[in-house]
């Protein structure tokens, strides 16, 4: 988990706001997905904190790369809700954290 969560902070996902949301999804999601296919068999609860993360790294991406939500973490967190709600395969943990809080089992 400690490596994942390296490589995870080396992405600098929330640094990247000259890229667009689908090429953030296209960019992590073959690694993200290796993660999920060996981790969910073995040590699915200690996965959903990681893939959280990835969630709040969107966030602060959004706040960064459009101005009207640069102050308001709330407001951001709702608009990365409706992406999520309108795409919910753009990114390949939405599978199992969705960004409301939502997680597999408990809809």
């Amino acid at each position: 988990m400690k490596a994942m969560g390296q490589k995870l902070r080396s992405w600098r996902i929330n640094r990247r706001s000259d890229k667009s949301l689908d090429e953030l999804a296209h960019f992590c999601n073959k690694v993200v997905q290796g993660w999920i296919n060996y981790y969910e068999r073995f040590y699915k609860s200690g996965l959903y904190p990681l893939l959280r993360r990835i969630n709040t790294y969107l966030v602060r991406w959004a706040k960064r790369k459009y101005e009207r939500l640069r102050r308001h973490t709330k407001r951001a967190q709702h608009w990365l809700v409706r992406i999520a709600r309108r795409q919910p395969t753009l990114f390949a943990h939405w599978r199992l954290a969705r960004p409301d809080g939502w997680t597999m089992g408990a809809e």
